[in-house]
């Protein structure tokens, strides 16, 4: 594993640190534009929640994604890595005044609404500055999916979007605002889904509700359907790339997208996940009464997940060939939920060694935080380490 790992340029960086390899964003973005532009009417914006390091974000732009964000920050973060206005969106259940105006200030593209109480805030504050703000309804489609619950979004039960009941009569409140344009419908179902069949739910539901409105002779021009395609955790290098051509296949059969309309797509995780490690060293094998212990000198500060959502990433030893042993793989937080992975297999491990917590590229950098007092790691691509 060591011989995709440049380690000899890891010796000089202070670790823990995050690794981007290039190659693999590169080929991921190319993979996206390939299958996604099998289809005249798709486009693909990058969720800026999954990863926002300057360097990364670039290399995306470059790619001509457009831009999901989540908060006023993310809108700063994508318009200064060159992401043009016109192609950032703008979601969010909580968008403060001051993030509705950065928006509105930047003009970007559209807002994803989720209350009514937050249409009447931007239509005020639209007002104020004499715009009109594209507003777009995040529907909450009562679809469940198959991952973790805490990244299921699209159930009745979340706090996510507006019901399907509610739909028209948010449409028609909309239509009577001066300083809103109401110009289609958002949908978000999930994260880390593998299982096709759950878009084709969302699809079917998508369909009843177009349906709906052409009844009553409303034509909207921008279905944006979220992302949610999930990882292969388990396989990193079998797997660097999902299955976009499944992905955006799912949808050319199933969504009924009219000749008028566009279809929009938020990828996050498959676009960065993959491409990222999270790289520590080894501080102590510590032998317990029953099990040994690889003590890291990254914790769950550095990569969340797994304390979190009792998330699986595959870990290697990529400084060592010695003959394979079990350890528990933890941090040095002082909790006792920081544990990168249980009984885990891996060549024979001592103090120094350079550990590689594999598919840490969405959600590592970007959650990270300094509990414990302890700062934060850098980021670091391949490109630097030619």
């Amino acid at each position: 594993m060591k011989g995709i790992f440049p380690i000899d340029k890891f010796q000089s960086l202070r670790t823990p640190f995050y690794y981007y390899d290039t190659k693999v964003l590169r080929d991921t973005l190319s993979a996206i534009r390939a299958e996604a532009g099998r289809y005249g009417n798709y486009s693909v914006h990058y969720a800026v929640k999954a990863n926002a390091n300057p360097k990364v974000l670039a290399i995306i732009r470059e790619s001509g994604l457009g831009a999901d964000c989540v908060s006023g920050g993310e809108i700063r973060a994508a318009v200064k890595a060159g992401f043009p206005a016109g192609k950032v969106v703008f979601a969010g259940v909580g968008k403060s005044d001051w993030e509705i105006n950065l928006a509105l200030d930047y003009d970007i593209f559209c807002f994803n609404v989720e209350s009514i109480p937050e249409l009447e805030v931007i239509n005020q504050l639209a007002a104020a500055k004499g715009k009109v703000a594209r507003v777009a309804f995040r529907i909450n489609p009562n679809v469940g999916a198959h991952t973790h619950a805490n990244i299921t979004t699209g159930l009745a039960e979340n706090k996510f979007g507006i019901s399907m009941e509610d739909m028209d009569k948010v449409i028609d409140i909309a239509l009577s605002m001066p300083h809103v344009e109401f110009i289609g419908l958002h949908f978000h179902i999930g994260s880390q889904i593998l299982d096709m069949g759950d878009f084709v739910a969302l699809c079917n539901r998508v369909n009843e509700l177009q349906d709906k409105l052409e009844a009553r002779q409303i034509r909207i021009s921008y279905i944006n359907v979220g992302g949610g395609l999930g990882i292969d955790y388990a396989h990193p290098n079998r797997q660097s790339i999902p299955d976009f051509k499944a992905y955006f296949a799912t949808y050319n059969t199933h969504l009924k997208l009219r000749s008028y309309q566009t279809l929009h797509f938020e990828l996050g995780r498959s676009v960065v996940g993959q491409c990222g490690s999270l790289i520590a060293r080894v501080l102590y094998v510590k032998q317990g009464t029953n099990k040994q212990f690889a003590i890291l000198d990254a914790g769950m500060t550095d990569l969340i997940r797994p304390a979190l959502y009792q998330a699986y990433h595959k870990i290697e030893n990529i400084s060592s060939e010695r003959p394979v042993e079990t350890y528990d793989v933890v941090g040095p937080v002082c909790e006792s939920s920081d544990v990168f992975g249980k009984a885990v297999d891996l060549n024979g491990v001592q103090r120094g060694d350079f550990m590689a917590i594999r598919s840490a590229g969405a959600y590592g950098e970007i959650m990270a935080s300094v509990y414990n007092c302890r700062e934060l790691p850098q980021g670091y691509t391949s490109d630097e380490m030619i």
